[in-house]
């Protein structure tokens, strides 16, 4: 196979292999939502009422995370936490923190609360699958601490991946190997069987279980 120079895992041999996300993106919110359209409709209803309903807070979280090539995304989510939370405690959530909300632990069980990242993906900042865009500060200090940290950077972040699915631990350098499994093996088949594994989590609320939640972001 003639792969004029480039090394596996390299940069280019990267991009190439990546080319399929976009078009496989599309066609599957494309799909999903002619098939769910009534059931996206109602969560979008729903859920804004019960978390505005719960204390009259913002309906949304915003924040700037690291997207390919470092450069800066925002990103939307549903707000599970307490208005303010940044000033009732750490940025880096913990297990069974106060500063969630009783709505927003279920919408971190079933992952609903990542369902705004959508718009995202339709604007071509996030991918369905791919490593977790992190906050700026956590990427920065975790590319100090664990060599070769920003490879993860080669690819577009994802809703969901090899990480988000299976680690457990939710430790840096765990998540950062599973990061790099994914580049290495990603394509059709690995992005379809992660995104029914997550589909399976979600419709069992086996989200957010971690053991060892010590360093996410408050959101």
């Amino acid at each position: 196979m003639i792969n004029n120079g480039a090394v596996p895992g390299s940069v280019p041999d990267v991009a190439i292999r990546a080319g399929y996300k976009r078009r496989y993106d599309l066609t599957i919110l494309i799909l999903a939502h002619a098939v769910l359209l009534p059931v996206l409709l109602l969560l979008w209803i729903i859920i804004p009422v019960l978390i505005w309903s719960g204390d009259r807070g913002p309906i949304f979280y915003r924040q700037n995370r690291t997207g390919k090539n470092g450069r800066t995304i925002s990103i939307l989510k549903f707000r599970t936490m307490v208005t303010d939370a940044d000033r009732a405690g750490p940025s880096w959530t913990t297990e069974d923190d106060p500063r969630v909300t009783r709505f927003g632990r279920i919408l971190r069980r079933t992952a609903l609360d990542e369902l705004p990242g959508v718009l995202s993906i339709w604007k071509g900042d996030m991918s369905l699958v791919g490593p977790r865009a992190l906050e700026l500060e956590e990427h920065k200090v975790l590319e100090q601490q664990i060599e070769g940290f920003a490879e993860r950077l080669k690819v577009t972040p994802g809703l969901t991946g090899l990480a988000q699915v299976y680690d457990r631990a939710d430790d840096a350098s765990v998540k950062f190997a599973y990061d790099r499994e994914y580049i290495q093996h990603m394509g059709v088949w690995l992005d379809t069987r992660l995104l029914f594994l997550s589909a399976l989590n979600s419709m069992t609320g086996r989200w957010d279980k971690r053991t060892g939640k010590v360093s996410k972001t408050a959101s």
